[in-house]
Parts: C-alpha cells; sequence; structure tokens
C-alpha cells in the first residue's frame, strides 16, 4: 500500500522543533517515497505552565508559564517556496497546528488571513487549573485524576468544534493519553469520545490518525459509526527522522475501518462502508 499523506509535520518554524529542518525533511520524504507532506507548523496563542519545558525553552518562561513566539510567517512561505523548487517531485502542503483556535479566534483570523494555508488542524493542548492557569495534561495528571482531567478535556472538544471554524482537521483527539499514567482503555470514556466524535462528524471535518501514539482502533470504529467522513494521517513529527513513523500501519488500520484514499494523495481518506 502506497504511504498516505503525512499531514501533520513540524520544522525550524515550529518554536518547540529546536531539532526541525525544512529542506531535511523534503528530502526524507523523497527517500521514503511519500507523496505528500503538509507542514504543519505550531501556533499557540495560549501562555501555559511550562513545566519540564522551562530548562529547554528558558527564554520564553515567565513565572513559570510559557509564552510561545508567533510564527514567522514570511520566513515560513519563504522556506515552503525554496522547498517546492528544490523537491518538485513533492507535493509540499502549507499548513498550520492551533491549539485552543475557539479561545484566540481574532489572532488566528489575523493570522489566517497573512497567507494561503492548505490545512489547518485544531488541537486542544491545554486546559485550566484551579487556579485558571492554562496547563498540558502532563501538568495536571500529578495533580488530579487522570480519567477526571481526560472527561475535562472529552468535553471541551466540542465546545472547541462548535465555536471555532478555522480548522479543517481535528488534533490528535487521544492527546492527554501520551502522558497517561498507567493502562488506558478506551470503553472508560465511550460516552464522551462518541459525543466529540459526533460533534466532529456533523461539520464535515477531518479526524487525524495521529501516529506519534497509535490511536486506539476503538475509536477509529466510533469515528466510522459516527457518520464520520473524512480521515487525515500524521506523524507529528518534530525531526526530520520521524517523519512518516507508523504511516503504513494506520493506513492499514484506516482501510480495516472502512475508509479509503481520495482522489488525489494530498485528499483525506474518505468513508466508503
Amino acid at each position: 500500500m502506497e504511504l498516505p499523506a503525512d499531514g501533520h509535520v513540524h520544522t525550524e518554524h515550529s518554536w518547540d522543533a529546536d531539532q526541525g529542518a525544512m529542506d531535511a525533511t523534503c528530502a526524507r520524504a523523497v527517500a521514503l517515497g511519500l507523496p505528500v507532506v503538509a507542514f504543519t507548523e505550531h501556533v499557540d496563542f495560549t501562555p501555559f505552565r511550562a513545566g519540564f519545558l522551562a530548562p529547554k525553552f528558558p527564554d520564553l518562561v515567565t513565572g513559570g508559564v510559557l509564552h510561545a513566539p508567533p510564527l514567522d510567517v514570511a520566513g515560513y512561505f519563504e522556506s515552503i517556496g525554496r522547498c517546492r523548487s528544490a523537491y518538485p517531485e513533492l507535493q509540499i502542503l502549507t499548513g498550520l497546528e492551533v491549539g485552543q483556535p475557539h479561545l484566540h479566534t481574532a489572532e488566528v483570523a489575523s493570522l489566517l488571513a497573512q497567507g494561503s494555508f492548505d490545512r489547518v488542524i485544531g488541537s486542544l493542548h491545554c486546559l485550566p487549573d484551579r487556579d485558571g492557569t492554562m496547563a498540558e495534561p502532563w501538568e495536571l495528571f500529578p495533580h488530579h485524576p487522570a480519567p477526571e482531567i481526560f472527561r475535562e478535556y472529552l468535553v471541551e472538544l466540542p465546545r472547541m468544534i462548535a465555536a471555532s471554524d478555522a480548522f479543517n482537521v481535528l488534533g490528535h483527539i487521544d492527546y492527554p493519553v501520551r502522558s497517561w499514567p498507567g493502562p488506558f482503555d478506551p470503553v472508560d470514556f465511550e460516552d464522551e469520545l462518541r459525543a466529540a466524535l459526533t460533534a466532529l462528524a456533523a461539520t464535515d471535518r477531518a479526524l487525524e490518525l495521529n501516529t506519534r501514539l497509535p490511536l486506539d482502533p476503538l475509536i477509529l470504529r466510533w469515528w466510522h459509526e459516527s457518520g464520520g467522513e473524512f480521515l487525515t494521517f500524521g506523524s507529528d513529527a518534530h525531526l526530520p527522522e520521524a517523519l512518516a513513523t507508523g504511516l503504513a500501519e494506520a493506513a492499514t488500520d484506516a482501510s480495516a475501518h472502512g475508509f479509503a484514499p481520495g482522489k488525489s494523495p494530498a485528499d483525506p481518506w474518505r468513508r466508503f462502508r
């Protein structure tokens, strides 16, 4: 099976991808026979508790809170143009990954007006802690029961979907599971997961099958049962060597659950049964 598009990739233009390199990523894509890559750089308008990131990004942290720098839009598009010229055999899509887009509608709209972005991923990375400070799940889990945090996350997803039409792909619906403290069973959260999937399906947007942590097949089945029409794939690579990791296995799983490639390699996969 031909590899699907890697629709979630970061380069040096993402503030947290200090080992990212767009040129080297394109070279690796060509070597792997990857037909399409989407460079979806981080956009994080939400200040959040730095936690273990503080020593790595000290210049971005004030009072324990990390303030991500803005995306250098001009520099990003310059790199895109250079790579498109250097690698004509590779289809390169522009993109963004926007954290909490529903909380920053004006800022997101202003950013989107600065260029043409083929793929915009909406991601819920942070939730408010009890003191009101926004924090990632890995920072919340040591202080609160993990099931409670995941349920809050899943309840927030439909709100994000309803309040923002700026994104066309929902990123890593299982994001908190990356730092889950122990065994994880999606059945424990079936009602909440199905509600989030149903809300997304009603908007005709795509669910991302993020391969940084393989998506539990049950969630993929529930997406199909919820009427989900579109599916994209993303390695969430932050360095060239991680490009396309797990894509072949994810494509096989998606095919087994009723999804097939679109008309062109850049298109999302579609539900076929």
